[in-house]
């Protein structure tokens, strides 16, 4: 457990501690750290106000963490979008069976794959597009 403690309250006020207490499976965002520094702020004591050093570093941290969850989401987003791609090209040179828009099995070699627009088609040796989601089997491309 991390304690958090605030002891910048004015002179004469409140004579007791605020401890907010932070569990270690909670994570602190950037609106969580930003609270904690407006709370600082607008609770310091005015005849000893945080040193503008202090002030600026704490906002330099601010902005490092923005950036840093900016960066995990895009790559968040990134894995997200690889994973199904990185399964899709292993079947390329294999065959699918898939059903046609008739209903029935179809089996084809697979060329490539294509990605656009949030949707995954794979290519097929007579230049036919399936969706990955009407495959029904995969398998190795007889000689």
């Amino acid at each position: 457990m991390t304690s958090v403690n605030s002891d910048y309250a004015a002179a004469g006020a409140s004579s007791t501690k605020s401890t907010a207490a932070v569990n270690s499976s909670t994570n602190l965002g950037k609106d969580e750290f930003l609270k904690i520094l407006m709370t600082q702020v607008q609770n310091q004591d005015p005849l000893n106000p945080v040193d503008d050093k202090e002030f600026i570093s704490q906002m330099a941290t601010f902005s490092s963490l923005e950036q840093m969850m900016n960066l995990n989401t895009t790559m968040t987003k990134y894995v997200e979008n690889q994973d199904p791609f990185t399964m899709y090209v292993n079947w390329i040179g294999k065959s699918v069976t898939f059903s046609d828009s008739d209903g029935k099995d179809q089996t084809s070699p697979v060329n490539s794959v294509k990605h656009s627009n949030g949707n995954y088609m794979l290519v097929l040796e007579n230049g036919k597009e399936v969706s990955p989601w009407n495959v029904t089997a995969v398998s190795e491309t007889s000689k």
